[in-house]
């Protein structure tokens, strides 16, 4: 049995406060994004396997949350042995949520494949404890995130007509760099009532990933990145998650070749775009 799941990006991304188990709670808009990883379980002999296709994961298979999510819904449900073989697509050290998004697929494959029973707050519930974003990914629609990204509301909220393009230089961003220099504060505008309540061309004056701070100073092709997506047409840029994937909002689809060109050329920063991916939402 296969399934396929999706990436996302943050519309806007407050880090409010410092929590007393040294997390952060943050505020952040999660939107689906139509790039895929697949997962594909199939019942097997001896222990669970995990072979991996696509792009390659420098990950101890026991580490990894695929694996990890098997290891536990067993501890709770008798689960007999699985292969897995997890299709990467989705751009690693991004800010998009791969690992989460196939660690929460995880999760729901296995309840359909074994007929378990389990509710979505239940499913939820089980990827709460695997990261912070997992639990967005049991139903991948846009939500408003409380906590550490775990506490989820629906969004009715939509980018269908307009185009979004994702680049992704070939740098990474560690979670330890990226709240560095993270000074938590309660923002001027809600990311969700910006969101929900104001047209695009507002965005860029009310709507801020804190992580730019802190991440841009030491990566200068990102801030590089943002500027060229607006000089394409984009009506909102930003980096998504603590990065490094860089993502435009754009009215119309720009062309790939105008877009490729436009990466590809930098005077004041080396730009070392690995991936760019223009995507009619």
């Amino acid at each position: 049995m296969k399934i396929k799941t999706c990436a996302k990006v943050n519309l806007g991304l407050n880090v409010v406060e410092r929590r007393p188990d040294n997390y952060h709670n943050l505020e952040t808009v999660f939107y689906p994004v139509p790039i895929y990883d697949e997962i594909e379980i199939n019942p097997a002999e001896g222990d669970v396997t995990l072979s991996v296709a696509g792009a390659a994961v420098d990950c101890d298979p026991e580490k990894n949350l695929v694996v990890r999510a098997y290891r536990l819904l067993a501890a709770d449900s008798p689960l007999p042995p699985v292969s897995i073989t997890l299709t990467k697509n989705i751009p690693m050290q991004a800010g998009m949520g791969g690992g989460s998004s196939d660690c929460a697929a995880t999760i729901v494959l296995l309840n359909r494949l074994f007929s378990l029973g389990m509710s979505s707050e239940t499913m939820i519930g089980y990827a709460r404890q695997l990261g912070a974003d997992c639990a967005f990914f049991v139903d991948s629609r846009p939500a408003y995130a409380e906590g550490i990204g775990d506490i989820l509301t629906p969004v009715g909220f939509s980018f269908e007509g307009k185009t979004m393009v994702v680049v992704k230089p070939d740098i990474s961003v560690s979670t330890a760099e990226a709240y560095k220099n993270i000074h938590p504060r309660r923002p001027e505008y809600n990311c969700r009532d910006v969101v929900t309540n104001h047209p695009l061309e507002e965005w860029p004056a009310m709507l801020f990933n804190d992580f730019e701070d802190s991440v841009f100073v030491n990566h200068p092709e990102l801030p590089e990145i943002k500027q060229r997506l607006y000089s394409a047409g984009a009506l909102y840029a930003a980096m998504s998650g603590s990065g490094s994937a860089m993502f435009g909002i754009f009215d119309h689809c720009p062309e790939r070749e105008k877009i490729s060109r436009l990466m590809s050329v930098s005077e004041s920063a080396e730009i070392r775009s690995s991936r760019i991916e223009i995507m009619p939402l």
